[in-house]
């Protein structure tokens, strides 16, 4: 059976030509990635020992997003001291880290792409008080 299609295949389908059509398809697939683009990608952050999980909303070239995702860590370590914060009025003992600043901290981390918004961060516990 797979002989024969073997057969039919190098009778029919030239080797060049499926040389040259994946040739042109990894030359497509890399003029793509030089457009500008716009996805999620989530980003494990260590604040002083306190670990949790941000969404982040980013744009950049498609290479740029690519070895991002591809090679890289997405783990930041962030001292505390370079956040704005305030104390939960929700829990006793825990902290409500700004946005804000939670975004430029995670922006100085992505030189190679710009961080357009992240989602919800979550209250941690006080550093000085665990």
């Amino acid at each position: 059976m797979f002989e024969s299609v073997k057969q039919w295949l190098l009778r029919y389908v030239s080797p060049i030509f499926v040389v040259m059509l994946l040739a042109s398809f990894v030359l497509w697939y890399i003029a793509k990635l030089n457009y500008t683009y716009t996805t999620e990608q989530t980003v494990h952050i260590n604040v002083d020992g306190e670990q949790f999980d941000v969404v982040c909303v980013v744009e950049g070239l498609g290479t740029n997003l690519f070895s991002r995702i591809a090679y890289m860590r997405n783990s930041l370590r962030i001292p505390l001291a370079d956040l704005h914060w305030a104390p939960s009025s929700e829990q006793e003992g825990y902290i409500d880290i700004d946005p804000q600043s939670l975004q430029n901290a995670i922006s100085v981390h992505y030189g190679d792409v710009k961080v357009i918004s992240i989602g919800n961060v979550p209250p941690i516990k006080h550093p000085e008080k665990r």
